[in-house]
């Protein structure tokens, strides 16, 4: 878990930076490196809870 929160707030800081460095900039480079790191933010987050869930599922049965 702590892997976890590590990487949503590692991800959140560098959304909010090139969020930024899209307004001050105006280069929409920033703003397209911003959406590629929450979209990979968002499927490391489905892959670990999909493993916990698979774990629930798998643990009684052994």
């Amino acid at each position: 878990m702590l892997v976890l929160r590590l990487l949503v707030v590692l991800a959140a800081i560098a959304i909010v930076l090139c969020v930024g460095a899209f307004f001050l900039k105006g280069d929409r480079r920033y703003l397209n490196l911003a959406w590629r790191i929450f979209r990979y933010a968002m499927v490391a987050v489905l892959v670990f809870f999909s493993l916990i869930a698979l774990e629930r599922v798998l643990v009684p049965l052994v």
